[in-house]
């Protein structure tokens, strides 16, 4: 087992080294940050002083060289244009993106894997049917799309509930709602998928033809290996998780780290965008190493053919 995490951790780390490379020069390629900072008014002495003092008079392998060496020290840079370092920004807006998306992330599982089963178990009942169709309606319609009608139809129309803020819980429902309209279908078909093929097993036949309870046919035979498909995606939804943070942001006016990326492009703030990306690459990293290491517990043959 021990081989197994380590192998995984150098793969990680040189993982994580490609995407600090890719995304440093990425961003450059957006154009220069110079044109956006400086005024009509300011002489071309001013100028150049402004962008020494950037570091953006270096060539690009310069500034590589220096920001992986800042990076290896923890300093993640300043922003260009706020003039203010990307760490302290990063942990006024983090907190408020956390409060979106772990408690939509944590409904979402939990729905989804609740659901997923009570589907399967109950195959071709109404209850499955309801499943599925409520499944394919949420991954047909966009998810940005349907948090605009939601803005529009409850907030703007009836008034049940406020369309922006997050100083109320009230102000919570709207944009974890959507996170979770986002998330669930796709890891509920997911786990009635799993758990068909499961229940359909022999070894599950037999421990019902033995006279053992339903619920521990389902909830400890079935379940642990049905879980090996969703666990593996739960990886991939981290990804999808980010992506849904950012338009729910901005749509819902919610002052996170998804509003401060697209503005931070938008003005080719390289720090904050690069220090962002690779945090969240990071984030994946992790979150997949960890279910790279729950895929190895659940099923132990594959640690030893993957190592």
């Amino acid at each position: 087992m021990a081989r197994f995490v380590i192998v995984r951790l150098l793969q990680a780390c040189v993982a994580l080294v490609g995407i600090t490379i890719i995304v440093f020069f990425l961003v450059r390629t957006s154009g220069d940050p110079m044109q956006l900072i400086a005024s009509p008014n300011m002489s071309p002495e001013q100028y150049e002083r402004i962008k020494a003092d950037l570091g953006l008079d270096k060539s690009w392998g310069t500034q590589l060289w220096i920001y992986i060496k800042d990076l290896a020290h923890g300093d993640l840079g300043s922003s260009l244009v706020r003039d203010k370092p990307v760490i302290k920004m990063i942990r006024e807006s983090l907190p408020n993106t956390l409060k979106l998306t772990v408690p939509s992330f944590a409904i979402s599982m939990i729905l989804a894997f609740f659901l997923g089963i009570m589907a399967a178990t109950y195959r071709d009942s109404w209850w499955d049917n309801g499943i599925k169709f409520v499944a394919v309606l949420g991954q047909s319609l966009p998810g940005f799309w349907v948090a605009i009608m939601a803005v529009l139809v409850i907030s703007v129309e009836l008034h049940w509930l406020p369309s922006s803020g997050m100083s109320s819980p009230d102000r919570y429902i709207l944009p974890v709602g959507t996170m979770v309209f986002f998330m669930l279908p796709g890891m509920m078909r997911l786990v009635r998928s799993s758990m068909l093929d499961v229940l359909d097993s022999e070894y599950i036949k037999l421990a019902r033809i033995k006279g053992l309870p339903e619920r521990v046919v389902i909830w400890k035979h079935a379940l642990r290996n049905a879980l090996i498909t969703p666990l593996t995606t739960l990886g991939m939804i981290i990804p999808g998780l980010v992506l849904g943070a950012v338009i729910t942001e901005q749509i819902f006016n919610w002052p996170g780290m998804g509003v401060m990326i697209v503005q931070s492009t938008f003005e080719r703030d390289f720090p904050v965008v690069q220090a962002i990306t690779i945090l969240t690459a990071l984030l994946v990293l992790g979150i997949n190493l960890l279910v790279d290491i729950s895929y190895a517990y659940v099923d132990p043959q594959i640690r030893f053919q993957r190592t």
